[in-house]
């Protein structure tokens, strides 16, 4: 079974982009010193579930022959609290929150340089 281990989101302006997930959820940025440039994301403790990852110059247009990728989401406490930082940190809103029943609440948005991303809020309850 494949397990998803790494993501990497590609920006058109790394620092806004930086700025961006920063400010909605304070991720932690560090430049890698590879071969070109490239910054690795710290989206939290080690000792908790989930992931970590990386961040890449966008190679290509976003309406030509950039890279198109998995949607990545989020865990977030309270759905309406993330969208709202994604708004006042210059994402947008794709799909407001909806019920996924048993499951939890999930919102889809834009970040600064158009990748789509998802925030999700635990709730079996969500009906």
């Amino acid at each position: 079974m494949g397990r998803v281990v790494h993501f990497e989101i590609h920006a058109e302006d790394p620092g806004r982009a930086r700025v961006f997930y920063e400010k909605v959820f304070d991720w932690e940025f560090r430049s890698w010193p590879g071969p070109e440039e490239y910054w690795l994301v710290r989206t939290g403790p080690s000792d908790e579930p989930g992931i970590d990852g990386g961040m890449i110059r966008r190679r290509g247009l976003v309406e030509g022959t950039a890279i198109l990728a998995y949607v990545c989401t989020v865990q977030v406490d309270d759905v309406d609290a993330a969208i709202q930082r994604i708004v006042d940190a210059g994402g947008s809103v794709v799909v407001p929150s909806m019920p996924i029943p048993g499951v939890g609440w999930l919102a889809y948005a834009k970040d600064t340089e158009g990748n789509i991303l998802g925030v999700m809020r635990e709730d079996r309850s969500a009906r």
